[in-house]
């Protein structure tokens, strides 16, 4: 997996700007809402909103915020009415494309991932049209800093049943089975070790390429478009930037 690392693009998201700051605190206010909703505002006895926490600090969302988050969706379990979709399809040259959204209007989602799509040069598939090329998986990354060793890295993540850890540039990547996620995370938390990303994610088994700068220009249009999207919760690709 080395040189294939989500860091670049997660480096690349960390710096937009402030609205596109926002628009990931509404998605993660969102998921830390859902996960109040399934197993109750305690993090202590809801491990997805543990997640959900862990991935709104990794994202540098303020405590107060998240605090504001959990109590609200606390006291309005009856408004939280969020649906978990997600879409599949082609980019440009095949690549492809998988969509979750988070949203409370779905046909407004379906119209806007299409748009996102057609715009884009590609076209939305059938469900498990594309799904099959990925690994589902928990990712967690770790910036590379002058205080962190390597070594424990590896001895905390493994005994907590990570299954593999590889070493980018400027990062260590860790990869584990989605029900060991959280009990991964949580051993690097309880070291005191921070992650720039924790979540699940679906992870490509091959890369398609674009070497023609249209379709390169078109395949940026439809990321960008699907990344403005209040709904889109997380979006997955296998074009080997």
């Amino acid at each position: 997996m080395s040189g294939h690392s989500k860091f670049a693009n997660i480096k690349h998201k960390k710096e937009k700007n402030d609205a596109a700051k926002g628009k990931i605190f509404t998605v993660i206010g969102r998921e830390l809402a859902v996960a109040v909703k399934a197993g109750g505002p305690d993090p202590d006895s809801n491990s997805r909103l543990r997640d959900a926490i862990a991935k709104a600090k990794a994202n540098n969302m303020p405590n107060d915020t998240i605090d504001r988050s959990i109590k609200k969706a606390a006291g309005n379990l009856d408004a939280v009415n969020y649906e978990s979709i997600t879409y599949e399809g082609y980019g440009p040259k095949g690549v492809a494309v998988i969509v979750e959204v988070l949203t409370d209007n779905k046909n407004r989602s379906a119209a806007n991932v299409r748009s996102a799509f057609t715009k884009g040069g590609g076209n939305m598939g059938t469900t498990g049209c594309v799904s099959f090329m990925f690994d589902e998986k928990g990712q967690i990354i770790v910036e590379k800093d002058d205080e962190l060793d390597g070594e424990e890295l590896e001895m905390v993540a493994i005994e907590a049943g990570a299954e593999d850890i590889s070493e980018e540039e400027d990062s260590f990547e860790i990869i584990t089975a989605p029900e060991d996620f959280s009990a991964v995370r949580e051993a690097l938390e309880n070291a005191g070790i921070e992650m720039a990303e924790a979540e699940v994610s679906m992870i490509p088994q091959t890369y398609t390429e674009l070497t023609d700068e249209e379709d390169i220009k078109k395949m940026t249009r439809l990321l960008d478009m699907l990344d403005d999207d209040d709904d889109v919760k997380n979006v997955y690709h296998n074009w080997d930037e």
